[in-house]
């Protein structure tokens, strides 16, 4: 079995885990009180207060036409996995009974937030997410070089203020934002911040990794390098990313060339276009 193969298999299990986390969030710990989570998820929930929808139907539906503009934009394994964990996350809140595991409201949105950031932060970490504005976030920082952390602050920051508009319930506003504080700093812990990073990649298959890396509104440096051992010619590819699209980055480079050696180093400032030029 190839490499790449193995790790997508070594995947599934730990995508499963954060969904599986997630839907222990909402459903023991958030819901019960209904208090709100980050994202389209407290989006469908709001919804589901409100109208006694169901939430895990409404989960899933608010998140369809965001992957599939997320296939059109980003890289298409971050979608499937993120797919993948949408799914997951539906069938286990359907599965999951919603039960008050805390009687405490502000326990309840603590632990709440905490157990969802750690099943998102599982889900970023190995190269999808959990749906909703992390895609929207990932997408906005493609084309304009923002911190994530600020934009899904700023979008779950509207999700808050809708509530208070239709309930006036400033107290499960601020318990809301409690488990969504609580559910960021943990992705945080999990997952990375929003640094940039330098890779470089060593290779044999320039051209089909230029090509495939290309794809992404990032610029690549083609170095020629010589092995101090083997006096063996090779390439060397330089490109500067964020944290948040590192794991992406391997997984495409190790599908195309399992031999590649990558080396990556924290960058501590970039001068110049972050991005490469639009041919537009």
């Amino acid at each position: 079995m190839q490499p790449f193969r193995r790790r997508y298999l070594h995947n599934v299990p730990i995508m499963t885990l954060g969904a599986f986390l997630v839907a222990i969030g909402f459903n023991m710990f958030l819901i019960p009180h209904q208090i709100l989570s980050g994202g389209l998820s407290g989006i469908s929930m709001m919804i589901g207060y409100l109208t006694g929808a169901n939430i895990a139907w409404l989960y899933l539906a608010l998140n369809i036409p965001v992957l599939i503009w997320g296939w059109f934009t980003l890289g298409r394994r971050f979608v499937i996995w993120s797919t993948y964990s949408v799914l997951a996350a539906t069938l286990f809140l359907k599965v999951l009974p919603v039960m008050h595991t805390a009687d405490d409201i502000l326990l309840g949105a603590v632990f709440g937030g905490v157990i969802v950031g750690f099943g998102s932060g599982l889900a970023l970490r190995y190269g999808g997410s959990s749906g909703g504005f992390d895609v929207v976030a990932s997408i906005v920082t493609k084309r304009r070089d923002f911190p994530i952390g600020m934009i899904i602050f700023l979008l779950n920051a509207s999700v808050i203020a809708i509530l208070i508009f239709f309930t006036r319930n400033w107290d499960l506003a601020l318990y809301s934002l409690i488990a969504i504080f609580s559910a960021g700093k943990v992705v945080d812990l999990v997952h990375v911040r929003h640094i940039k990073v330098t890779a470089f990649i060593i290779t044999t298959k320039t051209e089909e990794l230029r090509k495939k890396l290309l794809v992404h509104p990032r610029g690549i440096t083609i170095i020629k390098t010589q092995g101090a051992f083997s006096a063996a010619e090779r390439d060397m590819l330089m490109t500067v990313r964020t944290k948040y699209e590192v794991a992406e980055l391997c997984k495409t480079i190790t599908s195309i060339d399992p031999h590649a050696f990558i080396n990556i180093v924290e960058t501590v400032g970039v001068v110049g276009d972050f991005r490469k030029p639009d041919p537009n």
